[in-house]
């Protein structure tokens, strides 16, 4: 082989081994290239996907922080209802008229509070007035958690849960009562986003409870967030409490926001030597 012979060779050799390094550079970059637009596509559909099934909360708390930012949040027929009153009974013995227009000018105004004949909890914060659902504790005392949690489900679609064995308002210890703060759109309940607006909750609230006509009023202490194995926020305590759960982040149940609250007891100032 001549020496021209021989650096043609090389040189071919040389432009086949320069063009060989630049299809593999330029596979590794149309790889990479591809990756990026399928991980851009799928993070596009995990977002859709996402904003698609927790669409009623996410508008909820969309608006909520709108008309927030607007001073436009209408919540003073339910923040009357946590106002302290002081009830003042004062008794006098009205004068006798044959008149009846006198009698009706005679008559005093009756201020009385009109308790709902269902059990209600309110969050004047976030504009909010809910049905308590309770359900039986027999599957509880059976230790069947299956059946438990299918209770609980569908009692969900007709409001807010009190979780059986817990107490009730009044009666001292822990009262625990849980909500959705998202669930699937296809679910047939009206309270899948019932609890999506407790993260606006803050302390120093007041939250109102009507148990059998009877109101309770609290105040927010406390805001957590928890584990779902955390079940030490459902053990009963010696002090009277409310404790709201609901899943957190919206539309995941990785872990569980709790908000506690304790109760504020109304004064009754008493005139006239009238008791009750």
């Amino acid at each position: 082989m001549s020496q021209l012979d021989v650096e043609k060779y090389a040189k071919t050799s040389y432009n086949v081994r320069m063009d060989n390094d630049k299809n593999q550079k330029r596979n590794v970059k149309n790889i990479l290239q591809d990756a990026g637009r399928q991980l851009l596509i799928s993070g596009v559909f995990l977002v859709v996907g996402f904003i698609a099934l927790n669409w009623g909360s996410l508008y909820e708390l969309g608006m909520y922080k709108w008309d927030e930012y607007n001073g436009n949040i209408d919540n003073e027929k339910l923040e009357e209802l946590t106002q302290d009153k002081t009830v003042v009974y004062n008794q006098k013995v009205l004068e006798v008229s044959d008149n009846p227009e006198d009698q009706k000018e005679k008559i005093p105004d009756l201020d009385i509070e009109i308790a709902p004949s269902d059990n209600r909890l309110i969050i004047p914060r976030i504009n909010k007035n809910m049905p308590i659902v309770r359900i039986s504790s027999e599957a509880l005392i059976r230790r069947d958690w299956g059946a438990l949690e299918v209770e609980m489900q569908d009692a969900l679609q007709g409001g807010v849960v009190h979780y059986p064995g817990t107490s009730l308002p009044g009666q001292g210890g822990n009262t625990a009562i849980t909500g959705h703060s998202s669930y699937f759109p296809w679910d047939s309940g009206r309270f899948k986003d019932v609890f999506a607006l407790l993260h606006e909750v803050v302390k120093g609230d007041k939250i109102v409870v009507y148990q059998d006509q009877e109101k309770y009023l609290y105040e927010v202490s406390s805001i957590e967030v928890v584990l779902p194995q955390d079940i030490d926020i459902l053990k009963q305590t010696p002090e009277e409490k409310l404790t709201l759960i609901t899943c957190t982040p919206i539309g995941t149940n990785y872990k569980r926001l709790i908000v506690t609250a304790t109760p504020i007891k109304e004064i009754e100032n008493i005139e006239g030597g009238i008791t009750r």
